[in-house]
């Protein structure tokens, strides 16, 4: 199997790539990088194309929230990037755009549109001049994604014991998981993380040539 490879464990119900295999395990790396983990052979599958994009799709929203500006980005502006006509990848995604557009979702819409853009960078060598303009900003919460829950084993020793409970929809999945591992493991110590999502909508004030205003940044106010 070639490093890289994107595999599904059930057990820990999450993608990783694969690395390498140490003894009776393979390892296992979080799309996006992070902390290799080991998984059992037979407990692993190639990862679904659904499973792939989710699992690109998080790591590229949580490098957002690491390294997201606060003020004044920088807005690529431009036609949405189109499938290269025979290629089966491209083909999926922009049905998959197609659909969501269809449905009125314009988060999973985005989605596909970055998916395809950095496809298409890789695979096509797509990349050609791109104009830019500072657009200013409010973030608001995205109601039409669910928070993410997640809980990680810190317990057993100096680098801890890494299991994880992977992305759940509510805390009581994490709980049961954090009982479930406590019982096979004995560990106690956890670290939880919250992750949420948010839409950049332009504050339509700032704009040059804008006479009103679709968004107030937070805590602000407008008089008539």
């Amino acid at each position: 199997m070639e490093p890289g490879t994107l595999l599904y464990d059930r057990r820990m119900r999450r993608v990783g790539e694969y690395q390498d295999r140490v003894g009776p395990y393979v390892m296992l790396r979080p799309v996006g990088g992070g902390r290799e983990w080991q998984a059992d052979p037979e407990a692993v599958r190639p990862a679904t194309l659904e499973e792939r994009l989710s699992a690109e799709v998080r790591a590229a929203n949580s490098r957002s929230r690491t390294g997201m500006l606060t003020s004044y980005p920088l807005v690529t502006i431009g036609p949405p990037p189109e499938p290269v006509p025979g290629c089966a990848d491209c083909a999926e995604l922009g049905a998959r755009r197609a659909l969501a557009r269809a449905a009125g979702d314009g988060s999973a819409e985005t989605d596909a549109d970055v998916l395809l853009a950095r496809h298409q960078r890789r695979e096509h060598g797509g990349g050609g001049r791109r104009l830019f303009r500072y657009v200013p900003y409010a973030i608001v919460p995205d109601t039409s994604a669910r928070p993410e829950y997640e809980a990680c084993c810190v317990s057993g020793g100096e680098g801890g014991c890494g299991a994880s409970s992977g992305p759940c929809e509510g805390p009581e999945e994490v709980a049961e998981w954090q009982r479930g591992h406590a019982q096979e493991t004995r560990h106690l110590r956890y670290r939880r993380r919250i992750a949420d999502y948010v839409v950049l909508e332009p504050v339509r004030s700032l704009l040059p040539g804008s006479t009103g205003r679709t968004c107030d940044p937070p805590g602000s106010s407008s008089t008539p």
